[in-house]
């Protein structure tokens, strides 16, 4: 079983090519070869052997190994005990990114994979999706992103990331957070239970690398945000503080005048003003 994808421009960042299944005749080989994309096979049974960089594996069920685009590889069935495998093609400007979170490179590129049937199960999923008439490259993209997810939580390949990364990471989570919530009444609780940190040891780490506390961050935020709504004249100061997690108009301007020195109103006033001037 083989199917080959045309992929859309609609999924960019990661997408299928192909994926298939075959029960390999004793001997049966590929290469030495290059492909154009990333290819994964995962070994349901019997064993072979995979040659990459002038080194030579020897792979059983359980394992698998990762093929990189313009590296030149060959893989061969065992004669005595053939494998089966499995395999998903894919591409796309975060697979490498996506990898390497869990562990694969050109010079790690073996899968261990022996906790239960999730891979082959979802290779049997990528074949059911053909009943979507509409929104096949959606499910089959998200198939694909749930098998790298699964790989990145359970795979033995990934390295240790060390504690100045570790940091980094979690400063990135904490801002990417207020990105995506600030319109709600979140608080610094909140954003520790979602990261997995305790509340103490995460306004630490933050203050440490921002210079400012997740509280001011917040604020400051939602202040910025505030002052790009104030050019759409169809929103009221109270639409734009109900928009920027303020149900309190009073307690909005009370921050907005600490942060930006005045009132939004007045603010406003003066953008406008500012605006009409330039456009004059």
């Amino acid at each position: 079983m083989i199917e080959y994808l045309s992929p859309s421009k609609q999924h960019t960042e990661l997408y299928l090519t192909q994926y298939g299944m075959e029960d390999c005749l004793p001997g049966h080989f590929f290469g030495p070869a290059v492909r154009t994309h990333y290819l994964l096979h995962y070994i349901l049974e019997g064993e072979g052997i995979f040659e990459v960089g002038g080194k030579k594996y020897k792979l059983r069920k359980g394992q698998g190994f990762l093929i990189c685009p313009g590296v030149i590889t060959y893989y061969q069935a065992d004669t005595v005990n053939p494998w089966t495998y499995c395999w998903i093609g894919f591409n796309g400007t975060l697979a490498e990114s996506l990898l390497r979170n869990a562990g694969f490179s050109i010079t790690s590129p073996i899968l261990c994979y022996e906790r239960d049937d999730a891979i082959y199960e979802l290779i049997m999923s990528m074949s059911q999706s053909q009943s979507y008439r509409h929104a096949r490259e959606t499910r089959l993209t998200g198939l694909l992103y749930s098998m790298l997810a699964m790989l990145m939580e359970f795979s033995p390949n990934k390295l240790p990331t060390p504690p100045e990364s570790r940091a980094e990471i979690y400063v990135e989570q904490v801002q990417l957070f207020i990105e995506n919530n600030y319109a709600q009444k979140i608080t610094v609780g909140d954003i520790a239970r979602v990261i997995g940190l305790n509340r103490s040891y995460l306004c630490s780490l933050f203050h440490q690398r921002m210079n400012m506390s997740i509280q001011d961050y917040l604020i400051r935020y939602r202040m910025n945000k505030a002052c790009e709504m104030m050019g759409n004249v169809e929103l009221s100061i109270g639409d734009i503080s109900r928009s920027v997690g303020y149900h309190d108009p009073l307690l909005f301007s009370k921050m907005f005048k600490k942060v930006k020195g005045d009132s939004p109103r007045h603010y406003r006033a003066l953008s406008q003003a500012s605006s009409s001037i330039d456009s004059n």
